[in-house]
């Protein structure tokens, strides 16, 4: 796995060993990124990344220049690889916190971010709740992109808020947005 653009374009991120995420693949990660610097610029957002898993999306965001980027992780070893990583490509503005994502969107709630990207376990008994999790609790900006990594079994799209489904290989990611692009109009 590597760093696609940014600072640290190119650099490898290899996991340990004891890991047991499901990183976003490279293929999959360069095509949503791409589509996503058509609807936002990264330098100085504000990321939250939900099941962060090995860090790969967070450390993206950071090459990138994300103002901040708040990495959430449950399972300790991941937690702890993230926060070596970051400590050693230098991105101070990434914090890592260990708790779940449902605690995490509760406690954050009213943070506003311009950018929310979860790639949940496919296996997750409440997959269908993390968008709404996220809505639920208010947090993201008005012109904001949520984006939701999940299998193609799950279909997000008569939720609200729901834009656009895109698929690459086997990763399918769902896009939100409060607002459509060039959209004036209220809710």
């Amino acid at each position: 796995m590597r760093i696609i653009s940014g600072s640290h374009r190119g650099r490898q991120i290899i996991p340990d060993k004891n890991f047991t995420a499901r990183p976003t693949t490279d293929f999959a990660k360069e095509n949503i990124f791409n589509v996503l610097s058509n609807y936002i610029n990264f330098e100085g957002i504000s990321v939250l990344d939900l099941f962060s898993g090995t860090g790969s999306i967070s450390y993206e965001f950071a090459s990138r220049g994300a103002n901040e980027i708040i990495a959430v992780e449950l399972n300790y070893n991941h937690f702890a690889f993230i926060k070596r990583m970051s400590k050693e490509l230098g991105f101070r503005n990434l914090k890592v916190y260990k708790t779940d994502m449902f605690m995490a969107c509760q406690k954050l709630k009213g943070r506003k971010f311009d950018l929310i990207f979860a790639d949940p376990p496919y296996n997750l008994p409440s997959i269908q709740q993390v968008p709404l999790s996220i809505f639920e609790n208010d947090l993201l900006t008005e012109n904001g992109i949520a984006v939701i990594e999940h299998p193609a079994s799950v279909d997000y799209s008569a939720l609200p808020y729901f834009y656009e489904r895109r698929k690459y290989g086997s990763v399918n990611f769902s896009l939100f947005r409060k607002k459509a692009p060039g959209n004036s109009c209220e809710e």
